[in-house]
């Protein structure tokens, strides 16, 4: 079995301390086969806010995988928002924008989704696309395929009109068809998974899609900070969503999934379907 730890929206600038030293020490004590960040490491793309993130990341004992999301890209900073829009980031945290995690039974390839034209939207490209389906169709065969982005690609059962990253039907069309089984974003700092329904495209074959809360930042929206614990176990994935409780992370939400010949099911057989969202704590700060 192998597992993943899907965090995402750190936003280091606006990080809590205490829930920082909490997500290390429940990491330390997992010790995920590796770690999948899907973007938004800084609040405002500072070259401290990327050093404090890069500081974070080297505490976690597994290999990683991580990308950019559109708060890495500078803001205010006009001039190299537009020049060098992912500079620091390749600079301090990594220079790999296509990142990939093999090993016999996983898959897991990142792609960044930021982009400086758009004000938190993104944006697959085409060479990106083509990129991906020759590591998917190519040197991943054979294992589980996992796609880790920021933005998401397509909407969520609660929220059917949120916008999704451009191209991205483009994108889950010819990965679909390269075996491509699970998709991990954030972005929404809110709790969602299930069975990706493009509203345009028809895929292939089913895919899982897997959104995660914000895990340490104060930007919360009406959920505590959490992550994503997934147990990759052959055709079978298990999800926790362990969640901060003001003194650690725990496992408050377990759902099973298994692949099928008709697609993705969860393992009562019933069809998927978006769990409530858990509730905010007490002194939930929502910006």
């Amino acid at each position: 079995m192998k597992t993943i730890a899907h965090l995402s929206d750190l936003h280091f600038g606006r990080e809590e301390a205490r829930v920082v030293e909490a997500l290390v020490a429940d990491l330390a004590e997992l010790r995920p086969t590796v770690v999948a960040v899907s973007g938004d490491l800084t609040q405002r793309a500072r070259s401290g806010q990327f050093r404090a993130a890069r500081a974070f990341l080297d505490r976690i004992p597994a290999p990683r995988v991580v990308v950019p999301g559109n708060h890495d890209v500078p803001l205010y900073d006009v001039a190299r928002r537009f020049l060098s829009p992912l500079g620091r980031y390749t600079r301090i945290v990594t220079p790999d924008l296509s990142p990939v995690y093999a090993d016999d039974e996983l898959y897991v390839a990142g792609v960044s989704t930021a982009r400086s034209l758009t004000w938190k939207e993104g944006r697959i490209s085409v060479a990106q696309i083509e990129d991906l389906r020759r590591r998917f169709c190519g040197e991943g065969a054979g294992r589980m395929h996992v796609l880790v982005a920021h933005h998401p690609f397509a909407p969520t059962a609660d929220r059917p009109r949120l916008r999704v990253a451009g191209r991205s039907g483009r994108a889950l069309r010819a990965l679909a068809e390269c075996h491509l089984e699970v998709l991990l974003t954030g972005h929404l700092h809110r709790l969602a998974n299930g069975e990706v329904e493009h509203p345009v495209e028809r895929l292939a074959r089913s895919i899982l899609a897997f959104h995660a809360g914000t895990a340490t930042s104060v930007r919360l929206r009406d959920e505590p900070n959490s992550y994503n614990w997934l147990e990759v176990d052959g055709p079978r994935i298990v999800l926790s969503v362990r969640s901060f409780d003001g003194a650690a992370f725990r496992s408050v939400q377990r759902r099973v999934f298994e692949r099928r010949d008709d697609g993705w099911r969860a393992a009562d057989g019933r069809a998927i379907e978006t769990p409530a969202p858990l509730p905010a704590p007490a002194d939930a700060q929502l910006t």
